[in-house]
């Protein structure tokens, strides 16, 4: 062998190295996720608001006054306000709907602002689409007045119908929302600034992540961190550091979140997910379909010429057993990963639905290491 054509296949081994290992970097980066995507910090979150209201305008969509005391009640009392007194009068409008408009306040909302807001019917309305909703003061759980909304409701639905009865809709017309329809009133009064200790909540609490949280942290600011629990991971601010600096320090940090082994199944769709981490012992498995079916061949029975026996309907029935044949037994090794245990399913040829019950034999049968959840 020449040195030259020597040197040439040294050459390719070294750029196929060179090509290779930033793979391998790659993928165990990609494995990391920020601090922030998997965690939620304490006192930033919505609040949920609730208040009821009327929505006016409707073409004849409305509410049956007969059948809905309450828009009758809201609409006396909204027109006494006005200094209207309709008590001795006999309402029969559909152009009002009794509604209930909810919302989320986001968190660190400064009074002014605006949010959207949702109305939903309460009553027989059929359409809320071209309405308005007069204005509505929203409550949070505390029962105090955070927002206000008014405004056009879009309902995003089309229905039609005809002189028979027959109707067609698209969408849900008797809901909506009013962009930007809420003004906020009155803040919440959380200060995160002065606070001394943060806990950050995991979204999939586990032993293991909530420690590379704590160790990730600490290599960064020296003990301002500490994994309480599985779910909890409290920090304090280094010295001379206020808490949204820090937050801010810590939550572009990368971790690599870990998670127990588990097989989620959705029988209803027939759908199948399983963790990287699922791992099965030593089994055997074989697979076969057995088909049962009942046919009914009715034979007319007829008497003899002047008996005085009667035409009859006799029924004959065929029962067969077919029972697929041609399925071997697949052998899985021990410690199986995942690609050998979704590889050997495949092999037998099974659906979903036959995989669902295979893994739950499976799991029955203590070979299965991982948690089944069905949905």
């Amino acid at each position: 062998m020449s040195r030259s054509f020597f040197a040439s296949l040294v050459g390719l081994a070294l750029a196929a190295v060179a090509l290779v290992a930033p793979l391998a970097v790659a993928s165990s980066a990609d494995a990391k996720s920020r601090i922030k995507d998997i965690v939620s910090f304490e006192g930033v979150r919505d609040n949920q608001l609730v208040g009821y209201g009327i929505v006016v305008g409707l073409n004849g969509s409305g509410d049956s006054l007969r059948n809905a005391p309450m828009t009758k009640q809201s609409l006396e009392a909204m027109l006494e306000r006005q200094g209207v007194n309709v008590r001795d009068g006999n309402l029969n409008t559909k152009n009002t709907a009794a509604v209930m408009v909810t919302a989320n306040l986001p968190p660190f909302s400064a009074a002014g602002a605006r949010m959207d807001v949702t109305v939903s019917t309460l009553g027989d309305a059929k359409s809320l689409l071209g309405g308005t909703l007069l204005v509505t003061s929203l409550q949070g759980a505390d029962g105090q007045t955070y927002a206000v909304a008014q405004g056009s409701v879009q309902t995003g639905s089309v229905s039609a119908g005809g002189a028979s009865g027959s109707s067609v809709t698209k969408g849900v017309p008797t809901a909506g929302r009013i962009a930007a329809g809420g003004i906020i009133e009155k803040e919440t009064g959380f200060q995160m600034v002065n606070m001394d200790v943060l806990r950050m909540t995991l979204r999939n609490p586990d032993f293991t992540t909530s420690r590379r949280i704590a160790d990730a942290i600490n290599q960064r600011f020296a003990n301002c961190a500490q994994a309480q629990n599985p779910t909890i991971v409290a920090v304090r601010p280094p010295a001379g550091m206020d808490m949204i600096s820090f937050v801010t320090a810590i939550e572009n940090l990368e971790v690599e979140p870990d998670a127990p082994a588990k097989v989620i199944i959705d029988e209803v769709a027939g759908v199948i997910v399983m963790g990287d981490d699922v791992r099965i012992s030593q089994v055997a498995i074989a697979q076969g379909n057995l088909t049962i079916s009942v046919q009914e061949t009715p034979a007319v029975s007829q008497p003899a010429p002047f008996s005085q026996g009667r035409t009859a309907v006799v029924p004959q029935s065929t029962v067969s057993v077919n029972e697929e044949t041609g399925k071997k037994l697949l052998t899985l090794g021990g410690g199986a990963s995942l690609k050998s245990l979704v590889g050997g399913l495949n092999a037998l040829g099974v659906t979903p639905r036959d995989m669902i019950s295979i893994l739950q034999a499976i799991k029955a049968s203590g070979a299965l290491q991982a948690d089944i959840e069905v949905m």
